[in-house]
């Protein structure tokens, strides 16, 4: 009976310490956060964006772009990377209205390097867009609008003007002006226009391109309209020898309004063809380039291409 009793007693107590391990296991299983946001900072040497996450507290409105704001002020305790409101220049006020909110900075803002001002530029817009109620960012220097390099007004920014790749690095943004070739109203003709946009320099200029014109006009310009379905993925874009290869997924077989699929081909033909590192184009659906195509390789063909009627 006594031996009895003290294999029970194990027993007993194997049982409390496998259920105690498994409640730990648990306490242990990290659990979704609804409340997370990215808060970008520059890396310590300036040349990238990098995003951290962070547990919003706030509920409302005004609360949590003053909460957003001031984790975009708090520099690195172990100095690993940099706060975008933290590089010599101070928050004058913000403002918030209609979905536009307005960042006024000091003068000390003008102090900053180029290269170093976009990437400022590009943490703080991403950061604060991400908030329901902000769709554009502006930053003003002293009250005055703020000028890029190029002597450009900047004005309104969202955050899809900052271009990059999948994930939670972004390296160093650069303008891009480059020329699209969007369908006309009856789709039987290419229209160029240009467009310029930050993007990240860890993506391949050709790609920028081909994601571009999925994305479609931007509406700045009337006239225009999409060549590609919007749907379509994009599975790899490379260029060697002056061919780029441009891998599609199948979406790209369903054209869009009454867009023929030879059309659709030269928007994408004649928009890589406009970089100067690009002479012929192969478009490849999951690979393979589809048996419908009339030819596997092709060059820019202008006979499509006519100008907006005014």
């Amino acid at each position: 009976m006594k031996d009895r009793f003290i294999i029970k007693k194990w027993l007993l107590m194997g049982m409390v310490f496998l259920v105690a391990g498994l409640l730990g296991a648990c306490a242990e299983t990290p659990v979704a956060d609804e409340d997370a946001y990215q808060i970008y900072t520059l890396s310590s040497t300036e040349t990238k964006v990098e995003g951290h996450a962070h547990h919003m507290e706030a509920t409302q409105n005004d609360a949590m772009i003053n909460e957003l704001v001031q984790a975009l002020s708090e520099p690195s305790k172990n100095l690993e990377y940099k706060a975008p409101l933290a590089m010599g220049f101070t928050v004058r006020s913000i403002n918030h209205k209609d979905g536009k909110l307005t960042l006024d900075v000091s003068e000390e803002y003008l102090n900053l390097s180029p290269t170093t001002e976009v990437l400022v530029r590009a943490a703080i817009v991403r950061t604060l867009a991400q908030l329901p109620i902000v769709r554009y960012v502006e930053i003003t220097v002293e009250g005055k609008q703020l000028f890029d390099n190029a002597g450009n007004v900047v004005g309104l920014m969202s955050a899809d003007l900052f271009i990059d790749n999948d994930g939670n690095e972004i390296n160093t943004y650069e303008l891009a002006r480059v020329k699209l070739y969007f369908a006309n109203a009856e789709g039987d003709k290419l229209i160029g226009g240009y467009r310029e946009k930050y993007y990240s320099t860890n993506m391949p200029k050709e790609r920028f391109v081909v994601e571009e014109l999925i994305a479609g006009p931007s509406g700045k310009i009337e006239g225009l309209y999409p060549t590609i379905n919007p749907e379509v993925k994009v599975l790899g874009v490379t260029t060697q020898d002056g061919v780029c290869y441009v891998n599609l997924d199948a979406g790209f077989l369903t054209v869009v309004n009454n867009v023929s699929m030879e059309l659709s081909i030269y928007s994408i033909v004649n928009s890589l063809a406009e970089l100067s590192n690009v002479n012929k184009v192969q478009i490849l659906v999951n690979g393979e380039v589809p048996a419908s195509f009339g030819q596997s390789v092709y060059e820019r063909n202008l006979d499509y291409v006519t100008t907006l009627e005014k």
